[in-house]
């Protein structure tokens, strides 16, 4: 052991294990010391070892935090690891992974040698700069080697479609959720694919549409010898994209998914979703994943902002409580004042009041979602309510209460997967103008989602949110939708054979004649809306559905769960048509609005009247079609996103025109202004 002392208090290191002269020390205290001491200590313990891992514990026996200072040349920069008895141990194990010797390495074993293991492990880059980097030159590339998309937007979209699918993959994979805990699944079966002399990416769409797509039970024998064990996942992020049903003859090389792979394997993976989490972690997480989109992008031109966990999570809980706080003291006549006033106070009348009323139908907005980062903080501030409630649930008499919370258990290996899953299903909406940003929130949700549980037989289908978290100009658009108008704009301009999918049932299809869009009657846009909530319903409801719910004739549902989706796609883009002709009504006749045209050849522009072009060039959203049952409630119970940080500048001379009258009288004039 070594005595070490800062500041008059003693602590000892004492020696747990060594290779070839590296030592890991462990140091015990009442408390773990602040990070000054920790580096105070490591700085002593340097004269006993210059080669060493410290490990920081309290004698409790609850948390650790293992240092390990990097070196090049004479500077030193210590990297931490916390861990947490009540979380899970995947992130330390993923750092000493590395530092496994084989017995074949045992005779070749030097200090360089474990040194360099060591630094495999806990040498992380700085990736919210670093990976970044990477990434934005990888997408580059990789968009490179897409062959069969003729239109570089759509080439770069699928791009971003193909890295989204294959971080969830590479997260899945470090969490040991792929064939039997397979953590180098994707490199394997890179490797496999390259002496096969197959396509890797004719083995990832067997992996994403075969796969995640279908219980293993409707996967033919060769597909399931190909795959290993593979949890049926379901979730929009598995079914066919509009670009692959677009260009049926997509190919990408192996080359990029090479490189891919060898960028990916070069950091550390962590499903890291807990509200403690450190938040200096150098390891690739979800939060991540929204630093390197909004980054990606051109933030001038887009107004794209990272904006961090601390400042998203602490507006949410300040915004959603109060709601929740608000119904409560409405619906009961009760004065709560604060949230934790209401938790510390649960009954059984209100545990059924916030289960069956407030929480299942609280609509939480954000109309500038990025990359999810309010709706990923939304749904933590959520979860600890519905937590409190179980534990209320667990000891109440109550029959009711008591059999919900036994069907929970019943029905979900996790409850916290089925809490996060509901939430996010129910409570959380999101619009962006860029359907790239969109996808990125909903594989942030699908991630947080993923976190929740320790065994991958308790991963059950991710939720359908495609109609939750949408793509459009949520600065332009109708509010509310006169029905009547709809209506005399006539029929649609496409024809053809439409799904039903009221009588889909999930499990055949019965084809129609003509289209819904087609003139119906004088309630055509009453008809619209309900066909597209029954099947919105239908969507969502499938995701809830385990495969032991579901008899054997109906459960191999991907292709119906495909053919709702598109319906509902093709039910809104012929709808938006008609909108977007009662938007450019109301600019045009209503507002008076005029397109101001730049001329060739001058700088001076040219007013003319607007036309259904420019209206489509906007990407309205329109919230009171898309969202009707919500308005039809009142609308959004909360809009969670950033207030406006910067100060309000009035332009000198509108301020001054504004106050005429008093500048008159001061005999100034408003021109020298």
């Amino acid at each position: 052991s070594v005595p070490l002392e800062v500041d008059e208090d003693y602590f000892e290191a004492i020696a747990i294990a060594q290779k070839r002269g590296f030592t890991i020390y462990q140091c015990l205290s009442e408390k773990i010391p602040t990070r000054k001491i920790q580096r105070s200590l490591d700085r002593q313990l340097k004269d006993y070892s210059e080669s060493h891992l410290l490990i920081f514990g309290d004698e409790a026996q609850t948390q650790q935090v293992w240092m390990w200072v990097k070196k090049e040349g004479r500077k030193r920069t210590p990297i931490f690891h916390t861990y947490k008895l009540a979380q899970s141990a995947e992130g330390i194990i993923q750092k000493l992974e590395p530092l496994f010797f084989s017995i074949d390495e045992e005779d070749d074993a030097t200090l360089v040698k474990t040194v360099a293991k060591v630094n495999k492990g806990f040498n992380v880059e700085q990736v919210t700069k670093q990976f970044f980097q990477d990434f934005e030159g990888l997408h580059r590339d990789f968009c490179l080697e897409i062959d069969g998309i003729d239109n570089e937007g759509d080439r770069r979209w699928y791009g971003s479609v193909l890295l989204n699918r294959l971080m969830f993959v590479y997260f899945l994979q470090k969490r040991y959720f792929l064939n039997d805990k397979d953590n180098e699944y994707l490199d394997k079966k890179f490797g496999d694919c390259q002496e096969q002399g197959a396509s890797f990416y004719g083995f990832l769409k067997d992996l994403f549409f075969e796969g995640f797509a279908k219980p293993e039970f409707d996967r033919s024998p060769e597909i399931q010898k190909s795959l290993g064990k593979i949890r049926y996942l379901n979730g929009g992020l598995f079914l066919k994209h509009s670009i692959e049903q677009k260009y049926p003859h997509i190919s990408v090389s192996d080359q990029a998914f090479e490189n891919v792979l060898n960028l990916f394997s070069s950091y550390s993976w962590h499903l890291d979703d807990r509200p403690d989490a450190e938040k200096d972690s150098n390891e690739i997480n979800p939060d991540v994943l929204g630093y390197i989109f909004e980054k990606y992008i051109n933030q001038k031109e887009f107004g794209a902002y990272y904006t961090r966990p601390e400042i998203t999570e602490y507006l949410c809980d300040r915004t959603i409580n109060k709601v929740i706080v608000d119904k409560v003291n409405q619906a009961t006549g009760k004065q709560f004042q604060d949230i934790e006033a209401l938790k510390g106070n649960l009954n059984n009348e209100l545990c059924h009041l916030l289960l069956e009323e407030i929480l299942p139908t609280l609509t939480l907005l954000d109309p500038a979602c990025g990359s999810g980062a309010f709706l990923v903080a939304a749904m933590k501030t959520l979860i600890p309510i519905y937590q409190t409630i179980i534990g209320k649930v667990t000891l109440s008499n109550d029959g009711k209460l008591k059999a919900w919370f036994a069907g929970m258990q019943r029905d979900h290996g996790s409850i916290d997967y089925y809490i996060k899953k509901r939430i996010i299903t129910d409570n959380l909406y999101g619009v962006d103008i860029m359907e790239e940003a969109t996808e990125i929130c909903k594989l942030r949700l699908f991630l947080s989602l993923v976190s929740a549980v320790e065994k991958v037989e308790d991963l059950e289908p991710l939720p359908n949110v495609d109609f939750n978290i949408m793509a459009g100009n949520s600065l332009i658009g109708l509010i509310r939708v006169d029905g009547g108008s709809f209506d005399s704009l006539g029929g649609s301009k496409t024809g053809g054979n439409g799904i039903d999918p009221t009588q889909l049932n999930l499990i055949g299809q019965t084809i129609i004649q003509g289209n819904l869009l087609n003139a119906l009657a004088a309630s055509e846009y009453q008809q619209i809306l309900e066909d597209k909530n029954k099947s919105i319903a239908l969507y969502k409801k499938h995701a809830f559905l385990s495969d032991e719910q579901r008899g054997a004739d109906e459960r191999s549902k991907d292709q119906s769960v495909l053919a709702l989706r598109n319906h509902i796609d093709k039910l809104n883009g012929e709808s938006q048509g008609k909108l977007n002709q009662l938007l450019l009504a109301e600019f045009s006749t209503k507002l008076g609005i005029k397109f101001e045209e730049a001329q060739l050849n001058t700088k001076k522009t040219q007013k003319r009247l607007l036309n259904i072009g420019d209206i489509d060039a906007l990407e309205p959203f329109h919230w009171g079609y898309h969202f009707d049952k919500v308005f039809e409630r009142g609308g959004f119970d909360a809009i969670i996103a950033n207030p406006p940080w910067e100060i309000f500048k009035p332009q000198a001379k509108e301020f001054f025109a504004h106050h005429s009258d008093l500048v008159t009288k001061n005999k100034m004039d408003i021109k020298n202004v």
